[in-house]
């Protein structure tokens, strides 16, 4: 099944690399593959108020060791086929031989998506716990996006740390790491979440001191619930600044203020960036986007959706 024409007529035609050397911002969301029914119709709601927007695309991220190969693979073919979105797949070398790979790689193409998000990814049950490369697979994401370019035209994305890869024993092995993804054909990159604007600038200056210019889009997380952001902290080596934890702390019990405060600041984060020429903004839905939405609406943008598309 393909998309239906007018489904066609109105996807963005150009993926984010190519809308940010045309002069143009990225704007996109991510979501991820649901388990229940409940949680597949809460998706879809979230989808159907994110396509009002006309975002670049929307990312659907790929569970440690594959654990939601399938679901993700299914998920990113319906909105190529049933929405005006534009579908970018995250796949992850853990747990997988180059052979599998190739074959999923494959799958995208049969349904016409031609946008990955290339991650070598974490193990799984133990996100911090030891890296094992499968002993058919793959050891770097370098590897993974040399893959993906023999297997055809893809437009490729990988992932940039503004704090440092958690596995990364100091700066210049992190720069070093990165530049090796751009130089296999990494088109793009989106960074893990974060929360201060000086931590991606500082990245960004590391990247242009060495010499690569691949465009960096910032990962904006709504930070509105306490636990939730003091544990993903905990497990991506991101920094939780302490005025913003002790607010969403204080405020934990009462949802509407927690909200509130998420956005704020998300949203002040959000314009400093692109106030720095950041040359777009990935929003992190946790496929709840009533949050990426009010950031998104209260930034200073182009009223015309076509001035990002």
């Amino acid at each position: 099944m393909t998309a239906a024409p007018a489904l066609e007529a109105t996807r963005p035609r150009r993926g984010p690399a190519e809308l940010i050397a045309a002069g143009r911002r990225s704007y996109s969301f991510e979501f991820f593959p649901p388990k229940t029914g409940k949680g597949q119709r809460a998706l879809w709601s979230a989808l159907r108020r994110v396509e009002t927007l006309n975002p670049s695309f929307v990312s659907v991220t790929y569970g440690a060791g594959g654990t939601s190969r399938e679901r993700t693979t299914e998920l990113t073919r319906s909105i190529a086929e049933d929405t005006t979105l534009r579908p970018v797949a995250h796949l992850t070398a853990v747990e997988h031989s180059t052979a599998q790979l190739r074959g999923i790689i494959g799958r995208y193409a049969d349904a016409g998506i031609r946008d990955v998000l290339a991650l070598r990814g974490d193990p799984p049950g133990d996100p911090q716990g030891p890296w094992i490369p499968h002993p058919h697979g793959l050891r770097h994401a370098a590897e993974l996006v040399e893959l993906i370019r023999s297997c055809g035209a893809f437009s490729i994305g990988v992932a940039a740390f503004p704090e440092r890869h958690p596995r990364s024993p100091d700066w210049d092995s992190d720069i070093r790491h990165f530049a090796a993804k751009c130089r296999a054909g990494a088109d793009y990159a989106i960074t893990q979440m974060f929360f201060r604007a000086e931590d991606y600038l500082r990245l960004r200056d590391r990247l242009a001191a060495s010499g690569c210019h691949t465009p960096v889009i910032p990962g904006i997380m709504p930070a509105t619930r306490y636990e939730q952001i003091a544990r993903f902290a905990r497990l991506s080596n991101a920094a939780f600044p302490d005025d913003l934890a002790l607010r969403l702390r204080t405020a934990q019990y009462d949802p509407a203020e927690s909200h509130r405060i998420g956005v704020d600041h998300a949203t002040a984060l959000a314009q400093r960036l692109l106030d720095e020429g950041a040359p777009g903004l990935h929003y992190i839905t946790l496929n709840h986007s009533s949050a990426a939405m009010d950031i998104h609406r209260g930034l200073r943008l182009p009223a015309s959706p076509e001035e990002h598309r």
